[in-house]
């Protein structure tokens, strides 16, 4: 295993593994308690979008993706708060439409199929410097993030009394789904765009089994998001596996024994 630490494409990946689980690992409990998973679905397949009009326009695909897919988080925010639709009938509508574009910019960028596999299942060989870059701008900025995390927990757990309370909870919204979006997106080299929503949602969903506060959550959340990264990628080294796949594995292990743990406590 240490033999992989002298590659620079391993160093490289690995790196960014632990910057995107970091940022995975802190949004994961907001998606998961306030129900967000199918907005990682539908921003998953916006960032398709984004891949394949990035392959098809012969540019990067990540710096196509990253815009598209922040309006699409806007959209699907902004339908939401401006109609009486629900939230899942907005992100449908767009995860469509993401779908559909995604199928033509990808018919059109012929001889690019093996890139977008990459892109589909996650790959080691995927990550350059600037990709690194990107993510730990990101990080840098989500540190501005961490004194909101009070009202964005308030908000999450009484949406009407953080309202009455004139915390900027539509505002916060707004944000969030921009960090989700933002996030999904610079994972995708990492974990690959199909398995990019479990890696937001699985981690927080293990520590909601078993810490009772939500800042126990949190801890718990970015703990397990780390160490399932770290443990896929080597795993995926080893294996010759794609390294979403090995990570979301590993991932959906640490879940099952949380759920093991739960119902043995339960029956106690």
């Amino acid at each position: 295993m240490l033999d992989a630490l002298g590659y620079p494409f391993f160093q490289r990946a690995l790196l960014a593994g632990l910057l995107v689980s970091l940022l995975s690992g802190l949004l994961s409990p907001f998606v998961v308690q306030r129900r967000l998973s199918f907005l990682g679905d539908g921003l998953a397949h916006a960032a398709f979008a984004g891949v394949a009009l990035g392959l098809f326009l012969r540019g990067e695909p990540l710096w196509f993706a990253l815009p598209f897919t922040f309006l699409v988080a806007m959209a699907i925010t902004l339908v939401k708060e401006k109609t009486e639709l629900s939230e899942d009938t907005a992100i449908g509508v767009f995860f469509a439409l993401s779908v559909a574009l995604g199928a033509v910019f990808l018919s059109k960028a012929r001889g690019y199929v093996g890139d977008a596999m990459g892109y589909l299942f996650g790959s080691l060989l995927a990550v350059g410097p600037a990709d690194l870059w990107a993510i730990a701008l990101l990080l840098f900025l989500a540190l501005f993030l961490l004194p909101l995390w009070g009202p964005l927990a308030y908000a999450t757990f009484d949406r009407e009394l953080a309202l009455s309370d004139r915390v900027p909870v539509v505002f916060h919204d707004y944000l969030l789904s921009g960090f989700i979006a933002v996030s999904l997106v610079l994972a995708v080299k990492v974990v690959g765009i199909i398995l990019v929503a479990a890696f937001l949602v699985i981690p927080g969903a293990a520590a909601r089994l078993l810490s009772r506060t939500f800042s126990g959550l949190t801890l718990l959340s970015l703990l397990l998001a780390s160490l399932s990264t770290v443990l896929g990628l080597f795993l995926s080294f080893l294996l010759d596996w794609p390294s979403g796949a090995s990570i979301v594995l590993l991932q959906a292990a640490l879940f099952g024994l949380a759920f093991v743990k739960t119902v043995f406590s339960v029956r106690k």
